[in-house]
């Protein structure tokens, strides 16, 4: 077999973490992109010293030594999680029809790449699926040697979609939200009343302004449009931006800088294509029993721990 080569263009977002965001840009250098579109937000001017941090997280852009061809969306106003991300992302797709996304502290195992471009082309007009993840959660537990199954929860720690999904999909308003909340129709999509119970509530924090992010208005479209998302049998992402200077992920955890795994190819696809309640509950419990509540990426501490 012929060595792989990237073709999908990378969506790289940055911000103020010179450290984190040297090392994402190391494998995304070895990944050798054609195309590398890289969102960043501005300095907040109360923050002392943030300005200087940010420019060196550009000044790591400025570092491309590869055939490459780089564009460019930087704020120079603080625009918040929230704003900046889906700003940012639409932006992104504006430019190109599909793409591989990269925050600055997702660190990818070498094959996360090929793994995203693989199912891009193979998903690629089979509209139930709304996203690719490189995210495992199960600490190596599987139902079958199958490279990949579906979910319905859209793990964003380094994953892929397509321009015709985000385009439709996304509203970062939430505007279909009162409806679907008023009609109590929520209840149709899960498999427990802790789930049912953890999405009503952050996307209803979400949707008053109260939590300042992008995510959940993402997993909330694939709710309401009916998609599912391809999920690795084996870890693809380490998240290493734990820590105080994190804006979401400030405490210590399970899901902290979890090892990554090769994905093997060529890939075994499933034989059928729907979401594995049986998996995505196993996740909810897991984050229950071994309090990985403090950690996950949407508060979900500051939610159910108060």
């Amino acid at each position: 077999m012929s060595e792989f080569q990237l073709s999908t263009p990378i969506a790289f977002i940055i911000f103020n973490r010179p450290d984190t965001t040297e090392r994402v840009f190391a494998e995304i250098a070895r990944a050798r992109p054609p195309k590398l579109l890289v969102v960043g937000d501005g300095a907040r001017a109360n923050r002392p010293g943030e300005s200087e941090k940010v420019a060196a997280c550009r000044a790591i852009i400025n570092r491309v030594n590869w055939p490459c061809e780089v564009l460019i969306n930087y704020s120079e106003a603080n625009l918040g999680c929230k704003v900046r991300v889906s700003s940012g992302l639409d932006w992104v797709f504006e430019q190109v029809p599909e793409a591989i996304i990269l925050e600055d502290d997702c660190l990818p195992h070498p094959t996360f790449f090929r793994f995203c471009q693989e199912l891009l082309e193979r998903y690629r007009d089979d509209q139930r699926i709304g996203m690719i993840s490189g995210d495992n959660f199960q600490f190596g537990h599987s139902i079958n040697d199958d490279s990949y199954y579906f979910s319905n929860i859209n793990h964003i720690w380094g994953w892929a979609s397509w321009r015709n999904r985000w385009q439709s999909d996304y509203d970062v308003s939430l505007k279909h939200w009162p409806k679907i909340r008023d009609e109590k129709r929520f209840r149709d999509w899960f498999g427990s009343k802790f789930e049912q119970d953890n999405f009503v509530e952050i996307v209803e924090k979400v949707y008053q302004g109260k939590i300042d992010t992008w995510d959940y208005q993402w997993q909330f479209a694939s709710r309401i449009y009916g998609r599912i998302a391809v999920m690795p049998n084996a870890n693809l992402i380490s998240n290493i931006g734990f820590g105080v200077d994190a804006t979401h992920t400030t405490g210590h955890g399970k899901f902290e800088s979890l090892p990554v795994m090769p994905m093997k190819f060529p890939l075994k696809h499933p034989t059928t294509i729907f979401a594995s309640r049986v998996l995505d509950s196993r996740f909810w419990n897991l984050a229950i029993r071994k309090s990985l509540i403090g950690c996950f990426k949407y508060k979900l501490k500051q939610i159910f721990l108060r």
